[in-house]
């Protein structure tokens, strides 16, 4: 079983590289945005703030460290919060690419994809008219050319060099069940040490669909495979986001808001900040009876090396 925790960790994942300018204005795009909203999402309740970078002028996805470094510090200075720092960057990028931002910040936690897949967005192209940026839309619809590349080699270099190089630990993000016989492997292979989190990922076409079923079985096999080596959280994809979260919280989980994940607070109203998300999931949970872990109860679960040992 996973581990067994007093406290829910909330994770909420800022801007992302999946949802495009013209999809919700208030996805943050600017340095000044991202900043804004990841403090604003710690105020709310949020332990954890997963982050990737933009092009302030465009919004695309952009690895470039120069731009990650216009964030980190305000948000660091700001909030106690636990960074989180992609090493899966956007759709093209290469793994020297995707790796820039976290090898020069050295934070103490980054995201860890654990197995190549196709990773689809273009259905996401049609369902617009008026775009905002030239970019936008040959972006999603080059999707279903796509393969997220994350070999085993990958892994293992990422494990080494951001793992055992800097301190850094990692939310392994599981898209389907192979994902965590990869993990597995990985663990048996002694690159992974527990307490890992595993972060199970419903709803992205590529991946496991968004069924119920789904996240006992998958929390079925991590329970075969890690014992109780492992911290659980979950995360689902549009309007799954709420239902399926609050579900694995209810089953011991932890959950992973932001508009990275889902663009709406409620069927077909979008949100009006990462915030409002955090807001909502910390009342479902404290209805529920839950407490909410503060960053130093989530360092503590995940065993962490601190805020003061990282490079920004």
């Amino acid at each position: 079983m996973a581990r067994k925790n007093d406290k829910v960790i909330i994770t909420c994942a800022v801007t992302g590289g999946v949802h495009t300018p013209t999809m919700s204005d208030a996805l943050p795009i600017t340095p000044d945005e991202i900043a804004r909203q990841s403090i604003e999402a710690a105020e709310a309740g949020a332990s954890i703030i997963h982050l990737h970078a933009r092009d302030p002028e465009t919004g695309r996805p952009t690895p470039d460290p120069a731009v990650f470094m216009q964030f980190l510090p305000r948000i660091k200075q700001a909030t106690d919060a636990v960074v989180n720092i992609t090493t899966g960057g956007g759709l093209g990028m290469t793994i020297e690419q995707r790796l820039a931002a976290p090898l020069q910040a050295e934070p103490e936690l980054c995201s860890l994809n654990m197995g190549s897949m196709n990773f689809a967005l273009h259905p996401l192209a049609g369902k617009y008219q008026d775009w905002k940026f030239d970019w936008e839309k040959p972006f999603l619809e080059a999707s279903d050319d796509f393969i997220f590349r994350n070999t085993f080699r990958d892994i293992a270099y990422i494990l080494k060099h951001l793992g055992e190089g800097c301190g850094t630990r990692f939310e392994h993000e599981c898209y389907d069940v192979g994902h965590l016989y990869n993990l597995a492997h990985f663990v048996d292979q002694g690159l992974v040490k527990p307490p890992f989190l595993v972060q199970s990922i419903f709803g992205i076409l590529g991946g496991i669909g968004a069924e119920m079923e789904n996240v006992i079985f998958m929390k079925q096999t991590a329970d075969r495979l890690f014992g109780d080596d492992y911290v659980w959280s979950v995360l689902a994809a549009g309007r799954y986001q709420m239902p399926f979260i609050t579900q694995a919280a209810m089953l011991g989980g932890h959950v992973r808001v932001g508009l990275e994940d889902s663009l709406h607070i409620g069927r077909g109203t979008l949100a009006k900040s990462n915030a409002e998300q955090v807001a909502k999931i910390r009342k479902i949970l404290e209805e529920l009876g839950h407490a909410i872990a503060t960053p130093a109860e989530a360092r503590d679960i995940l065993e962490l090396k601190g805020g003061d040992r990282v490079k920004f």
